[in-house]
């Protein structure tokens, strides 16, 4: 009598999730570094905390968006397309991380598979 042996079941490969934390970090961090510089520029007074900056209203030009996209690219192993960022730009850092991670993560999804 023979005893075959059950080979394990193969399955689908796993995609890692979708990096968001990072993602909203560097995204966060280069959207204030460009707010901080175009207040110096035009001289306004920003306020004293990170937080607070991300929140304080101040129009970020859709171009400049598009110039940080590829901070996280490296991050999901992706390139993003100009499409992600709304035209005409966005009225605070937390107003363009409310549109962008959402969109970039849609599009990390399509490109990767991922969940």
């Amino acid at each position: 009598m023979t005893t075959a042996t059950l080979a394990p079941p193969i399955s689908a490969p796993t995609v890692a999730p979708f990096p968001s934390a990072a993602v909203a970090k560097d995204l966060r961090s280069e959207l204030i570094e460009v707010v901080k510089g175009e207040a110096s520029i035009k001289g306004v007074a920003l306020p004293p905390t990170l937080a607070a900056i991300g929140s304080t209203s101040f129009q970020i030009d859709s171009l400049v968006v598009v110039s940080i996209l590829c901070v996280v690219e490296p991050i999901l192993g992706i390139e993003l397309q100009d499409g992600v960022v709304r035209t005409g730009g966005y009225g605070s850092v937390d107003q363009a991380l409310a549109h962008l991670l959402p969109k970039i993560e849609a599009c990390w999804k399509k490109r990767t598979g991922g969940k």
